[in-house]
């Protein structure tokens, strides 16, 4: 009888899994993220938010307006002056809604580039 000998198996330690590391994104083989777009500032945001939908800042300024003029004509007295005003407040407030929903529609209508 002939015996075999077999070698002896290592004996290997199952690995222990490496920690995931919060401050490097996820690695995920076959996707390339796309490079980071600068961040932009409120001024540049703004300005570019108001190129693409110029009525909404204007329905904002005629609506604080229209409230400032008529509180103080309230504030002097003029009752028939303050209430034009507060009726012009509220159109001017439903203009920037009006605004926004074109706005909000008009974007989404927009092919995507």
């Amino acid at each position: 009888m002939a015996a075999t000998s077999t070698p002896a198996a290592a004996v290997q330690a199952p690995k222990t899994p490496v920690p995931f590391d919060f401050s490097q994104p996820p690695v995920i083989e076959g996707f390339n993220p796309l490079p980071k777009i600068k961040e932009e500032t409120f001024r540049e945001k703004f300005a570019r938010k108001t190129k693409e939908n110029p009525f909404v800042p204007i329905g904002c300024l005629g609506t604080a307006g229209a409230l400032l003029y008529g509180l103080r004509a309230f504030n002097q007295g003029k009752t028939r002056q303050s209430q034009l005003l507060m009726r012009g407040r509220i159109f001017a407030q439903g203009f920037t809604v009006v605004a926004i929903i074109v706005g909000v529609f008009t974007t989404a209508l927009k092919p995507k580039q």
